[in-house]
């Protein structure tokens, strides 16, 4: 039977993470969520972020508008946006982490999937974690490991390490483009794409670089 995924992206933990890792986030996210599913049914996936401040940060508003209205095109991805708030000069994220945790332990509670995947590293969402395989369903976990916490990856039953070649071919604007926006020609076969493999067995597994772990 096809196991049914639900996948939960934290979605300023990926961007930090993908800045740091890559240098850059321009990320197709249908791509990007149809790897991680592989050959497994996509029940929905869903994004977390805050809503920028359009008075304080009127171009990062501006450039957030632009990339939620792709987001909002994407077949099968629901946007959740929080709010924040200022201490001083900091900005403080509202309301995000309590969303998507939420979301993950309600939909696992009306069985409307069978693998949780979440996309992060924050070790908060551990707790979530294990009360959702207490209900009986799986969990998978795909992250940086330089992003990654310790009590995030114990928890999780498959682990999938992220990394730059990963996102070799899930870029909007992929570097094989010349200046003059024509693509380059090249003779070389196409990579494939490594996958998170599911369903997950009942045991936990980390998923690493080794010929195994991709299809």
């Amino acid at each position: 039977m096809t196991q049914r995924v639900a996948v939960f992206i934290d979605g300023s933990n990926l961007y930090h993470a993908l800045m740091e890792n890559c240098g850059r986030m321009d990320l197709d996210f249908s791509a990007f969520i149809s790897n991680l599913c592989g050959q497994s049914q996509l029940f929905r996936a869903y994004y977390y972020n805050i809503l920028q401040d359009s008075d304080r940060r009127g171009h990062a508003f501006q450039e957030q508008q632009k990339f939620l209205s792709t987001l909002y095109s994407t077949n099968q991805l629901e946007v959740r946006l929080g709010t924040s708030k200022y201490r001083g000069d900091v900005m403080v994220e509202k309301g995000v982490d309590i969303m998507m945790a939420t979301d993950i332990l309600q939909y696992a509670w009306k069985d409307l999937y069978d693998i949780a995947l979440l996309v992060t590293g924050d070790g908060d969402f551990a707790y979530a974690v294990q009360t959702v395989k207490d209900f009986g369903k799986h969990v998978a976990v795909a992250a940086f490991k330089s992003n990654l916490s310790m009590q995030l990856s114990q928890v999780a039953d498959v682990v999938q390490h992220l990394d730059k070649p990963y996102f070799e071919n899930l870029w909007v604007s992929n570097r094989d483009h010349g200046d003059n926006g024509t693509k380059k020609k090249s003779n070389a076969p196409p990579k494939r794409r490594r996958r998170l493999r599911l369903p997950l067995p009942r045991r936990k597994k980390v998923e690493n670089e080794a010929t195994d772990s991709v299809e």
